[in-house]
């Protein structure tokens, strides 16, 4: 019954996803990264940390949390409590498997970013001179107004390759739309992610296409809600560089990831499907329902468990803790990590930094107050270097790449910011830092 009832619940799909938007980053920029100094790991005490986990694991507000930090070539500290699996026995740790799913969104930039430093790729080359169908492209005059003829305007400007790394192109999401706009883009199967095998209309983002090239070509077919690189609106952008990448590259997106990100950096427990061999460490996916966990996405039954229709560059992945901190190392290291190098140093450095464009309303809250890089937000004021980004089942990674302090955070619930994680744990790691900071 109480599935039943979470199917008819108030929950709203902007309250669910707003972990993967503008407030997913926001307590980012408050932390003393440039102060903070190289920690031993082994020896680190990090006990406001260590009480934020616990806070949400004692009282079952989560099945279980983990927050991994890590600077430099230092051992990452872990700190974890809880189980995978409510009822089940075993503890979560860094190689748990968690949904990520916004935070793959770094990932493909990053991605994107090799094929710039190649030169195979632009930041300002138009997405039609990959995808043709992308050529003329017409913009609700209204945002999320209607999709008729006399509502409907030419795109003043091209999208780019810098357009859709930023959510600036003016592409929609169905996961943020409303109106006739949202409609349009589930019944065309512009969808690009899945949650629950579960009929539960808050969670579901409508069937997806079949295929990456489908889901372009019928993306090219909708309207765009804002005027490309005039406004941030969070969008279907990192899934559709999927198809330019596989376009560009002459691999299909998913195997140009396994041999150019996964492999040389050594991310072996990242997937777009879990293997069966796997089950025993997936987490599952709860939701919060009346105070209570309720199972979204079980482990043993999950969604994850099948193909894709398409590899979701945009929300799609499965990763391990251990894993994602090593994303965040590579980054850290200008583009190095092991001894190998993965991307140069000044394609780290331009894919971290902002590269909104410069065509943008400069009354545009990201535009004013943060930056954006290739799939990621970029702090601003004196925190520029802070890039990261978090996934909608209450996860966050990001890195500072002036101290090189790396942090991770996973769990699995839905909507991931019915917790205020977000504003508590960095405030956690200020204080911890500081602390180290005086007793030095």
């Amino acid at each position: 019954m109480a599935i039943e009832e979470l199917a008819h619940s108030g929950m709203n799909r902007r309250q669910m996803l707003r972990g993967a938007m503008l407030g997913a980053g926001a307590g980012l920029a408050g932390l003393p990264f440039a102060a903070s100094p190289i920690f031993a790991a082994q020896d680190q005490a990090w006990p406001a940390v260590s009480g934020f986990v616990s806070s949400y694991v004692d009282p079952v507000k989560v099945a279980n949390m983990l927050v991994m930090l890590g600077q430099r070539d230092v051992p990452p500290q872990v700190i974890a409590s809880g189980v995978d699996t409510l009822g089940r026995d075993r503890r979560a740790d860094a190689d748990s498997l968690y949904r990520i799913y916004s935070m793959t969104k770094p990932i493909t930039g990053m991605a994107a970013m090799i094929l710039i430093e190649e030169g195979k790729l632009a930041l300002d080359q138009p997405l039609h001179s990959i995808l043709p169908k992308f050529e003329r492209m017409m913009v609700q005059k209204v945002y999320d107004g209607g999709i008729g003829p006399d509502d409907l305007e030419p795109a003043v400007r091209p999208i780019t390759i810098r357009h859709m790394l930023t959510h600036t192109a003016g592409l929609g999401y169905s996961l943020v739309q409303e109106g006739p706009i949202r409609q349009l883009l589930i019944d065309r199967e512009v969808v690009p992610g899945q949650v629950t095998k579960l009929d539960l209309p808050q969670f579901l983002r409508g069937k997806p296409a079949d295929s990456l090239e489908i889901f372009a070509d019928r993306a090219a077919e909708i309207p765009l809600v804002r005027q490309p690189g005039t406004r941030w609106s969070y969008s279907i952008g990192l899934d559709l560089m999927g198809r330019v990448i596989e376009a560009v590259s002459g691999q299909p997106f998913d195997e140009f990831l396994q041999e150019r990100i996964f492999d040389p950096v050594g991310m072996g427990s990242t997937y777009f499907r879990v293997p069966e061999s796997e089950i025993w460490r997936f987490t599952t996916n709860y939701a919060i329902y009346q105070d209570t966990l309720l199972p979204l996405d079980p482990a043993e039954s999950s969604i994850y468990l099948e193909e894709p229709p398409f590899p979701f560059g945009g929300a799609g992945l499965v990763s391990s803790p251990r894993d994602y901190d090593r994303f965040l190392h590579m980054l850290a290291n200008s583009g190095t990590i092991g001894g190998r190098r993965v991307m140069s140093e000044e394609t780290v450095r331009v894919g971290t930094s902002d590269i909104l464009p410069e065509t943008m309303d400069p009354e545009d809250e990201v535009r004013k107050n943060y930056g954006y890089g290739a799939g990621g937000r970029v702090g601003f004021g004196p925190f520029k270097g802070v890039f990261g980004w978090a996934g909608a089942a209450g996860t966050l990674g990001f890195v500072d790449m002036k101290s090189g302090l790396r942090v991770g955070q996973f769990s699995q619930v839905m909507p991931g910011m019915a917790y205020p994680i977000l504003d508590e744990l960095p405030q956690a790691i200020a204080d911890d830092l500081a602390a180290q900071q005086g007793g030095a």
